[in-house]
């Protein structure tokens, strides 16, 4: 197994976490950055309950993230980049870091969004908060990227290494140290996007999880509502990404069948389709294929609903940006 093979593992590894050897690899960060070892470790079950543990831990000190993860690795990076020279640099993170960038990303992204929503919802005046608590954290195994292109090469990383083998999240303070378990399930999509059909997508034993179709975010009940749904339930949805995610699981095919939609008018904007609605007004939509290309190379399908006395597809589009017709003339279709 090469090293980005070893580290793409790392980043998507669940269960199991060994505790000694991620403390041991905390304490190993510590001394290289200068620092004290810690003089206790608390262990959360998720990056949620972490970030709740980071927040209300007692006599932590300041948070030493500058010294334990920034400091080192920009300084290890400016390192390796005057040796190799920008060109030799460009190239070396081509094939390590750059490969798992992408994917480590988005699952960061994903997970403080997700601990953002849950305090929102939970306890909303901590919000703002928890938002600077989030940037204290490592992010342990999701690190997975840049570690992949130190490998074996800066004995400033190994304790960072040795923590995101053996753990997830970790919040690093003068005193103590939070750290989290890793998950214990996650399903992705060929693209590396976080994706399932029936359950969470991205799950911690603690009961924290993210749901999600083909790397859209969805609610945890949406997924249960899919089987059971018509034509009827796709078109009363108001939001615009859930209801794209109804048609791909209903089948546009169908859909479009079903409802007894007709293509009206079609041009290089799109299509427009409309669909009788007995003792209501009719249903207009304009069918849009995004130009910029998905991950996997596909290209995503918009249905956007327009007014019923549109009568071109052009119209819809600008519609829905504000303009007439003849105002709607974009530099690039997107």
């Amino acid at each position: 197994m090469n090293d980005v093979d070893k580290w793409r593992a790392v980043a998507a590894a669940t269960g199991g976490t060994d505790r000694l050897a991620a403390e041991r690899g905390v304490r190993l960060a510590y001394r290289r950055a200068g620092l004290a070892e810690p003089e206790r470790f608390v262990w959360a079950g998720s990056p949620l309950a972490g970030a709740r543990a980071a927040r209300a831990i007692a006599g932590a000190g300041r948070s030493v993230r500058d010294e334990v993860r920034t400091r080192p690795w920009a300084e290890e990076r400016r390192r390796v980049h005057d040796a190799l020279g920008p060109l030799g640099w460009a190239e070396h993170w081509s094939v390590t870091g750059a490969r798992l960038w992408d994917i480590t990303r988005a699952l960061t992204e994903r997970i403080r969004a997700g601990v953002m929503e849950a305090f929102a919802e939970e306890e909303p005046a901590e919000a703002a908060g928890i938002r600077m608590v989030l940037l204290d954290a490592v992010f342990g195994q999701h690190d997975a990227a840049w570690l992949a292109a130190f490998d074996g090469h800066s004995e400033r990383l190994e304790g960072l290494a040795e923590v995101a083998l053996h753990a997830g999240w970790w919040w690093p303070y003068e005193h103590a140290v939070v750290i989290c378990e890793r998950p214990v399930a996650l399903h992705r999509d060929e693209a590396g996007r976080l994706d399932r059909g029936d359950g969470p997508a991205l799950a911690y034993a603690d009961g924290f999880a993210l749901y999600a179709w083909r790397g859209m975010p969805v609610p945890a009940g949406f997924l249960d509502e899919l089987p059971s749904l018509t034509p009827e339930r796709i078109r009363d949805e108001a939001n615009a990404e859930l209801r794209r995610v109804m048609l791909e699981y209903y089948g546009y095919d169908r859909y479009l069948s079903e409802s007894g939609a007709k293509s009206v008018h079609d041009d290089e904007t799109g299509v427009l389709w409309k669909i009788e609605m007995r003792g209501d007004e009719d249903i207009s939509m304009v069918e849009v294929v995004n130009s910029t290309p998905e991950p996997d190379g596909t290209h995503r399908t918009y249905w956007l609903r327009v007014p019923p006395t549109t009568r071109t597809a052009r119209q819809g589009v600008a519609w829905t940006f504000g303009l007439e017709a003849e105002e709607y003339e974009p530099a690039r279709q997107t």
